[in-house]
């Protein structure tokens, strides 16, 4: 975990307990090729040590394919999908969304990915909390990817599951995934299922313009400087913790935020940058 990571953990837990609401979360480990042994405990443990303490078990979306195919085929049947056989490079020259190429069927034969056929003349609108009202045109979006043609379920159709099996009412999460907003209600409606609130936090950048995340600058977390980089998120994300807070342990820092958290100026920034100092050294 990162900056970032603690950015929109911290954003969405105090989102939930300051509402009364429970806090869930949810490892996304569809692609089991990338997934790094122990990584998934160890975020656990960094959360645990950040004192942000989650309700219920964990899910984890590689036990849950069977559920993924269902939703899958139920699009399949009401013809709201297509197979697709084009490469990334081929993609690469589109000038936004995908173009439609084998929205009639695939170019060539082989492995394909299987998309889910937009309508595109409609333009999804929905009223961000945090970045106010935001409409998406699906006709510029495109054709997502839903199953990759190795056979993994991709992330839009997933996270669309995974919220409406768990009674998901409020997704909160970072603003580099605003525009995939658009695809993920457009799901829902397809599968008839009901679409949750949203609210989109800001994304850290690094001076540069850069997301922080990727860069060498990415603060990694510390579970023994956990108060001060708690202090640290809690500044990003617009609140002014009282200095006698300073050297406070998280929960505590948590506990004066929860209460704060209602007074949050709308709306937030989609990006941000830390001040010098809040991204760390870079990494060697």
């Amino acid at each position: 975990m990162h900056l970032g990571s603690l950015l929109a953990a911290v954003g969405s837990f105090l989102d939930a307990r300051s509402r009364g609401g429970r806090w869930l979360v949810r490892v996304e480990d569809l692609d089991r090729a990338r997934v790094v042994s122990g990584s998934a405990a160890e975020i656990l443990r960094t959360l645990e040590a950040f004192s942000l303490l989650w309700d219920g078990e964990v899910e984890y979306q590689s036990r849950r394919t069977p559920l993924y195919a269902e939703a899958l085929e139920s699009l399949r049947a009401a013809g709201r999908t297509f197979e697709c056989s084009c490469s990334r490079r081929e993609l690469s020259a589109a000038d936004s969304g995908y173009p439609g190429t084998c929205r009639e069927g695939p170019r060539r034969p082989g492995p394909t990915a299987i998309r889910f056929r937009i309508d595109e003349t409609e333009t999804v609108v929905f009223d961000d909390r945090f970045q106010g009202p935001t409409a998406a045109a699906m006709g510029k979006l495109g054709d997502v990817v839903v199953r990759r043609r190795d056979g993994i379920f991709a992330y839009q159709l997933a996270v669309v599951v995974d919220d409406a099996l768990q009674g998901v009412t409020d997704v909160v999460r970072g603003a580099d995934l605003l525009e995939s907003t658009g695809w993920q209600i457009a799901l829902q409606r397809a599968l008839s299922l009901r679409t949750p609130r949203y609210a989109h936090l800001p994304l850290l950048l690094e001076r540069a313009g850069g997301k922080l995340a990727k860069s060498r600058r990415s603060m990694a977390l510390d579970a023994g400087r956990a108060g001060a980089q708690l202090l640290n998120a809690l500044r990003l994300l617009g609140l002014s913790p009282p200095t006698q807070l300073a050297g406070a342990p998280p929960a505590t820092l948590l506990e004066w935020a929860r209460g704060a958290w209602r007074g949050l100026p709308l709306p937030l920034p989609r990006e941000i940058v830390p001040r010098r100092g809040l991204e760390a050294t870079p990494a060697d």
